[in-house]
This record gives structure tokens, sequence and C-alpha cells, in this order.
């Protein structure tokens, strides 16, 4: 276990697999901006927030094509789309790949498990649908995971955000913390098959290889089903606001290589607000019986908050919503 090498890097970019043909979504990489005295064959030791954390053996040292990594991972090389800004700005020029050897696990400021810890929480002889997100649960999201769970047979639904950075404007990694915790608590009673668990990943906003990245991971931590919604791991040109993917690229991708990964993809429309009678429906059913959809814009949304406003408890969880606050 360890980073990528040259060879299993230039692999993973190129075809999206591993040099023994193993899908694989992105690359997984040691980046420094410079790396004179290191040679292959040098042991580095590699520290988080000054605790030293695990040694990695050099064995394979060169410079990136940073061009060809964003067009083939990315799908364009255009500074427009954050990760690639991240990547050509910020991201060092030579990558060091090679086994690591760990003396602990990074301490993240929040609970983690690492895949077999998680495994071990999960009912056996029960499929597992795992749900990713990168923001606070909603009342929309949180019908859609109440649809899923009962939609699989005798399931179990885990509830998996990734709380790493992300794209510039998203929610701290911490608050989001809080907001999953206080949801946890509110409905653990009522919807005991519902499982949590955080993942320090942080989103490369990559469409339809993140799609495939996700389902490897989840797959790792148990999950028999993945949920992959509109527009997952997509993100929106910085200048214009254009969508660097189409809004069903990533599950489509996913569809196509669920067979092999031995993960079922499932997908369920949005969620809409019809009013108290009903409640929530699928946007087809909406439509079709001419229900009149309540919303409430982000925008308008984020007003309220910062204005201290109610927030209305069919659009948001009273709980979230405090803990976003604190």
């Amino acid at each position: 276990m360890g980073f990528m090498e040259e060879t299993a890097y230039n692999s993973v970019v190129k075809d999206m697999r591993l040099p023994e043909k193993q899908l694989f979504g992105l690359p997984v990489t040691f980046d420094l901006p410079e790396v004179d005295g290191i040679k292959q064959g040098d042991n580095l030791l590699l520290k988080w927030k000054g605790e030293n954390v695990a040694v990695l053996e050099a064995s394979s040292i060169w410079k990136a094509n940073k061009v060809v990594e964003a067009k083939e991972c990315y799908g364009t090389s255009s500074l427009e789309h954050p990760t690639v800004a991240s990547l050509v700005q910020e991201i060092g020029k030579y990558y060091i790949g090679g086994k690591i050897h760990g003396f602990e696990l990074p301490k993240f400021g929040y609970p983690t498990q690492t895949p077999a810890e998680v495994r071990a929480t999960l009912p056996e002889n029960k499929q597992v649908v795992a749900f990713q997100n990168r923001n606070p649960i909603h009342r929309a999201h949180f019908e859609l995971l109440i649809c899923a769970q009962k939609d699989v047979k005798d399931s179990v639904l885990l509830v998996h955000p990734t709380c790493g950075p992300t794209q510039p404007g998203d929610i701290d990694g911490l608050v989001r913390i809080q907001t999953y915790e206080a949801l946890k608590t509110e409905t653990e009673k009522e919807y005991p098959m519902f499982r949590w668990a955080y993942l320090p990943y942080s989103m490369k906003m990559a469409g339809p290889r993140e799609a495939i990245q996700h389902m490897i991971i989840r797959k790792n931590y148990g999950a028999t089903h993945f949920i992959i919604g509109r527009d997952m791991a997509g993100t929106k040109s910085t200048i214009d606001g254009e969508d660097f993917y189409g809004p069903y690229d990533a599950q489509e991708t996913g569809k196509k290589y669920s067979s092999e990964l031995g993960v079922t993809v499932t997908h369920y429309e949005n969620m809409v607000y019809v009013g108290p009678e009903e409640g929530y429906v699928q946007e087809s059913i909406a439509k079709s019986k001419g229900y009149k959809v309540v919303k409430l814009s982000g925008t308008e949304f984020r007003r309220r908050l910062r204005a201290g406003e109610e927030i209305p408890e069919w659009f948001a969880f009273k709980s979230v919503v405090d803990a976003w606050m604190v």
C-alpha cells in the first residue's frame, strides 16, 4: 500500500486502470515542489500536523505532465475547473511513489473509522446502500435516503459523507460533521437501519471518474449498492458558470462498470415538497399529478441563515440548522 509509482500513475491517467487492469478512477499521488537531494531508494518521513505518521519508500520519482493529467482525469485543462486550477497552481510538479509504512493514522479532529472498522458495525447478511454527500443533509436528501433503504430489500443505509476540503465556497468540514451528528442523534431511533461514518477524503469534482473512485472506496467499506444522483461530483466554470459534465455522466459511467466492480448503482429522481398533506414526492409524480411544488432557493436559504431568520422545517431539520449556526 502506498502512493502510486510512475507506471501505475500513467496507466490510471490514460486508461482508468492499474497496470494489472483493475479499474481505478483517479491517481493517488504524493507531490513536492522540488526534489533536490531526494533520490530513488530514500526513505521519507511523513508528518501530519507535526506528528510522525509514516515512512514513504521513494521507489519512483518523476515530473508530472499536469496538462495530460487534467485532460484525461477531469476532461479539461481549463483553469476554470477548480481542481484543475489547484492541480496546476498548488500541487507540486514532482511526484514520488512507493510503499508506505504507517506508525499511526492521522487525527482529523472528527471521528473516522477504517474500512474494516466500518464493516464490523454493519449487520451480516444484509445489503448495504451507501450514500455520498459533501453538504449538510436537508429534508429532500433524507426523504431520498428513506426511499433507497426501502427499495433495496433487506438493507441498511450507510450515510458516508466526505469531510475533507472540497471546492471553494463549500461548507467547512467540521461544521458539516456537527450537522451530521445532530441529524444522527435526532433520527437514529426512528431509523435504526441507518449507519453513519465519515470519510477523510477531498472531493476532486472529477465527474464520471470520481464516481468510479467512490464506488471502489465504498465497496471497501462494505457497500453492495451506491447511490449516484444527478450531477454527482460535478462542478461549474469559475468564470461563466457552465457545467463541465452532463447531469447524468457520472451515473452512466457508474452503471457501465457496475458489474465489474460488484457494486450496484441506484439512482433516484429529485424529491420535491408539495405541501403538508403529501409531503415529499418524486419530481415526476408531482408533475404528472399537477402538484404545486414549494421551493426555497439556495440563495434565499443562505440569506435567511445569515440574517438569523426562520428556516421552514419542511426544508431543513431544525437540529441541522442549529448545529450550522453554532
